[in-house]
């Protein structure tokens, strides 16, 4: 079955382009942001890879680590770094995980259970569900899933937004409403009193509707 918010992120071992991680080892206590791809040298993922490797910092920022899959062997993701490094002004600064077994796709959801055999004469399209996005937090349960079709590049601005919501939440017991971005006002989560909500804002909070309450980002 696909994974959804609230599972445990499968624990997995794998050759990666820097070495053998155990997942749940390597996460530790960071969040992190898994992102398949159907085949090393397709040509929306070379931007992507390009792009996430240029806001690697920002991923930092957020005390998040991140890392691709795809079912090529270690090979043929480190000649694809070079590609990406050369055409898309970054190179690769994370690991890319070598799954040529399909074991991790299938416990992630993303191939089904009798996908075998050698995973380079698979092409592209009929790995094309190994488009997904899914961030880990640091109790390695599953906090967003998202899918994209082949055609249509993904925007890792919105992931770092959504770890800044999920972030906020859990520190803070805060949510936050359509369009929001960093820095604007947010909303109470259901979990917090009244009574709570005095304690922590004692100036009070905006309440447009009485299940609505508005209060600064911290």
């Amino acid at each position: 079955m696909p994974l959804t918010i609230g599972d445990i992120a499968p624990d997995f071992t794998a050759q990666t382009t820097d070495g053998e991680i155990r997942f749940h080892d390597w996460i530790g206590d960071s969040w992190a942001v898994l992102f398949s791809h159907p085949r090393a040298f397709t040509p929306i993922c070379t931007t992507e890879l390009g792009y996430m490797a240029s806001i690697k910092p920002e991923f930092d920022r957020r005390n998040t680590k991140i890392i691709a899959i795809s079912t090529d062997p270690v090979e043929n993701s480190a000649k694809w770094s070079e590609d990406i490094a050369a055409s898309q002004g970054a190179a690769v600064n994370y690991p890319i995980i070598a799954d040529t077994d399909h074991a991790i796709s299938k416990a992630y959801g993303m191939l089904p259970a009798d996908v075998s055999g050698d995973p380079t004469a698979r092409t592209p399209a009929q790995n094309a569900t190994l488009r997904n996005v899914f961030v880990i937090a640091p109790e390695k349960t599953v906090k967003l899933v998202l899918i994209y079709p082949m055609t249509t590049g993904r925007n890792f601005d919105e992931i770092l937004r959504v770890i800044d919501s999920l972030q906020l939440t859990a520190e803070h017991q805060l949510t936050t409403p359509a369009q929001w971005q960093a820095g604007e006002d947010v909303i109470l989560a259901g979990s917090i009193t009244d009574n709570q909500a005095r304690e922590r804002y004692p100036d009070g909070w905006r309440q447009p509707l009485p299940y609505i309450r508005i209060v600064p980002a911290p």
